[in-house]
């Protein structure tokens, strides 16, 4: 049973084969994203819309867990999906580019530039990186809004993607989407890969003098969360149909950070159900708008100092509670 708990909840122990890890992990997720959300919502294009946004966001809080995981608090996530969006907007207005040739070219242009600005502010660490990554989505926003040619830094116009011409063709995608990514996060999680990220989170010394390239394994995650925040960028900007520099702001990349939290950054699913809770409760506090700000920071701080490994957290509490009094 405990075996079980940890891989639905993302945590998979390695006694478990491989192929039962997946489905433990991916079946429940799947399960909810093409079955529950679009019986509850068909025929309803709002709620369908916002379930895209939380599938989308949850794609790019991933990636910044991928960052925590390697013992770095990425506050930057805002700007490269910033960065994917006019890279998206760019090529399929200006050039006519298939949408499904911008998404993974947004990914890549983000890795590039994630690559780039990674090997040296990795360097840094705690508050200090902190602060500077927080500093590079303002940094992204300003280079749009004067970059030539722009008009202002915003696009309008851009096309849909072809096929994915509805609310819910549009869900169904980023419900595909969202499995991908957390497939494989999932897997770096639980391959060597995740193995080197934990040592390094530790203690980068340790890890260095055994002969593990530090170095080289930081940018790699950090790459792999630029780009996965670039393809949200794509998504959003054919979602909307247009963007602008302050269609992310710093409060944007905080945000990402939060959602992590507020999941649980023990487990990979953590991300997910951060963002699925807050994207839902800000739409039900939509109508008391004067009091969202306050209600947000009372629920972050109520989970912080309750919960300190997130909300997921409590799933293998209670059902072992539960289970136990039946038995």
């Amino acid at each position: 049973m405990a075996a079980s708990l940890d891989a639905i909840a993302g945590r998979a122990p390695e006694r478990m084969g491989g192929v039962s890890r997946v489905l433990l992990t991916l079946l429940p997720l799947a399960a909810v994203l093409y079955g529950l959300i679009p019986v509850l919502f068909a025929g309803q294009p709002y709620w369908l819309n916002v379930m895209t946004n939380g599938a989308v966001l949850s794609f790019a809080s991933l990636g910044v867990w991928l960052t925590f995981a390697i013992g770095r608090v990425n506050i930057a996530q805002g700007a490269f999906a910033l960065l994917g969006g006019y890279v998206t907007a760019l090529l399929s207005t200006l050039y006519g580019v298939s949408f499904w040739l911008c998404l993974p070219a947004s990914a890549l242009v983000a890795a590039l530039v994630g690559a780039a600005i990674g090997w040296p502010l990795l360097r840094l660490r705690g508050i200090y990186f902190a602060m500077v990554t927080l500093s590079l989505t303002e940094a992204m926003r300003l280079a749009f809004l004067n970059a030539p040619g722009l008009g202002g830094g915003g696009i309008l116009n851009i096309p849909r993607p072809a096929g994915l011409d509805t609310p819910l063709a549009f869900y169904l995608f980023a419900a595909t989407l969202l499995l991908a990514g957390y497939l494989l996060v999932w897997r770096l999680a639980t391959s060597r890969i995740g193995w080197v990220f934990r040592s390094m989170r530790q203690n980068e010394e340790l890890a260095l003098s055994i002969g593990i390239d530090v170095a080289r394994y930081r940018v790699v995650a950090f790459a792999i969360c630029s780009a996965m925040g670039g393809v949200a960028g794509g998504c959003f900007a054919s979602l909307q149909q247009n963007i602008y520099p302050a269609s992310y702001t710093v409060s944007d990349s905080i945000n990402f950070m939060l959602y992590c939290f507020l999941g649980g950054l023990d487990f990979v699913l953590g991300p997910i159900v951060g963002t699925f809770g807050l994207v839902i409760a800000f739409e039900l506090l939509r109508s008391i708008q004067e009091y969202q700000a306050l209600l947000y920071g009372i629920l972050m701080i109520v989970v912080m100092l309750f919960l300190p490994n997130g909300v997921i957290s409590l799933f293998p509490l209670l059902v072992r509670r539960f289970g136990r009094g039946a038995s």
